[in-house]
């Protein structure tokens, strides 16, 4: 998230929060794709990450794209943290231990997803470059130790960086040391926000196998094809997760507040003042009873900031969040929203995804999603293995976009934009275990290929 929200608005019963994510409904004629892809900074010369501050930082960084954007710069106690497209609704963040990530603007087709993919990475190279700075695009930070690793100055994270050791050991690596695409796409009502949640939770571990790209920790193999993903098993369970509930008769909006509601909060900000509420509930903030802040009241911000750091596999805001997937080259960070906008868009093939997954028991679902990390396309559900599945998803997401026929002004459809995890897919070879050999073949061991080989 670039920037947390400040609407001192009152929140005064249970009935206004539901409202609120109603609210996200819209008709189809105005459903959107947002991406959010995010990328390792390192010094070319050193592939040493790069800090905050100096004259080659990230702050430097960040004020070379204030400059070049003319986008409003974010702050957090006066240093520059982001940067917001006030027109056009796209943010450039940071993540805690210097991811550098655009949160790209909701835009009706996958060839502007493209479009914007491509003129933010020349942006970015153009400020770069001078400063000696690549970006990697991978699910993990393959070299560094958390000890090695930056720490950004955004207040919300020293709350973070407090907390998650007591509920996990492995939130401070999914903190400073992981790397995601996201993509966020829309619903026209409660039922089809219920379909489309349950649909991508089934499907997210499919394309966890199809993104997988983090076998690497501290140099050396980690066991894992999606290590990022393995790390969220043992980071704060209460807000991560397959959203069992999600799948039970009753689901909708009321169900998931009263799930939020109950999900444990970081923070509650007052003017530019973050005050620490960390393992407090939002149902105490809301009864004026929450044992951290005494004598408050909940506020509108409060509400969409606590929403926002829930971190199921998908998440529900007045959107649908997929959130299954390791970062990438900029061919797969496009790939992702067009395998969802094909998967959830188009009603039959929604229905036809959902078909394929509905009797599946929770239990089942948990156990593929904690196999995949490991196994990549080798799980299993059924006996039916995850290339399989993931053959299927394709097949499905491909029919999708072919349905909806958006075309570029070439006459093209948004078919192409499969086509890098089409190819993964066909193979049957994850790209995580693609860089294991390279790793132990002609790299030798040495990981520094990784950056000359990986780099953006």
């Amino acid at each position: 998230m670039a920037r947390d929200t400040v609407d001192m608005t009152p929140i005064e019963s249970r009935d206004e929060l539901v409202a609120w994510i109603e609210k996200g409904v819209k008709p189809k004629d105005r459903f959107r794709v947002g991406t959010e892809h995010e990328k390792f900074g390192f010094y070319r010369d050193t592939h040493a990450p790069v800090p905050y501050e100096g004259p080659r930082g990230i702050e430097a960084l960040l004020k070379g794209m204030e400059g070049l954007l003319g986008w409003e710069p974010i702050e957090d106690d006066g240093k520059i943290i982001g940067l917001a497209d006030v027109t056009g609704g796209g943010a450039i963040s940071l993540e805690p231990g210097g991811q550098f990530e655009l949160s790209g603007a909701p835009l009706d087709t996958i060839h502007q997803t493209c479009a914007e993919a491509h003129a933010h990475f020349a942006q970015v190279r153009e400020i770069a470059e001078p400063l000696g700075i690549g970006f990697l695009g991978l699910g993990m930070s393959p070299k560094w130790s958390r000890a090695e690793t930056p720490i950004m100055p955004k207040s919300r994270y020293q709350i973070m960086t407090r907390y998650m050791p007591k509920v996990g050991t492995l939130g401070l690596d999914m903190m400073y040391r992981t790397s995601t695409v996201q993509a966020n796409l829309d619903f026209s009502s409660e039922a089809d926000m219920v379909k489309k949640l349950r649909v991508s939770l089934a499907w997210q571990p499919v394309a966890t196998a199809i993104f997988a790209n983090s076998p690497f920790t501290e140099g050396k193999l980690n066991g894992y094809l999606s290590f990022r993903s393995a790390v969220w098993m043992d980071t704060d369970n209460q807000r991560a997760g397959m959203l069992p509930f999600a799948f039970e008769d009753g689901m909708g909006f009321e169900r998931y507040v009263d799930y939020a509601l109950d999900v444990p909060m970081y923070f509650i900000k007052r003017g530019d003042t973050y005050v620490d509420v960390a393992g407090s509930s939002f149902r105490d903030l809301l009864a004026g009873k929450n044992p951290a802040a005494p004598g408050e009241r909940a506020v509108l911000s409060d509400w969409v900031n606590h929403v926002g750091t829930i971190f199921p596999e998908v998440r529900l805001k007045r959107y649908l969040e997929m959130r299954g997937a390791d970062s990438g080259p900029l061919s797969r960070i496009v790939a992702l929203p067009a395998l969802f906008v094909g998967l959830l868009y188009d009603d039959g093939v929604l229905d036809a995804a959902y078909d394929l997954v509905k009797d599946w028991t929770a239990e089942e679902r948990q156990k593929l999603r904690d196999d995949v990390p490991k196994l990549g396309f080798k799980a299993e559900i059924r006996g039916i293995t995850v290339h399989e599945l993931a053959r299927q998803m394709l097949t499905l997401a491909r029919t999708g976009l072919r349905r909806r026929d958006r075309l570029d002004m070439n006459g093209c459809d948004e078919t192409r934009y499969l086509d890098p995890i089409q190819a993964i897919v066909d193979e049957g070879r994850t790209a995580a275990e693609a860089l294991i050999e390279k790793y132990l073949g002609p790299w030798q061991g040495q990981i520094d290929r990784v950056f000359e080989e990986q780099a953006y």
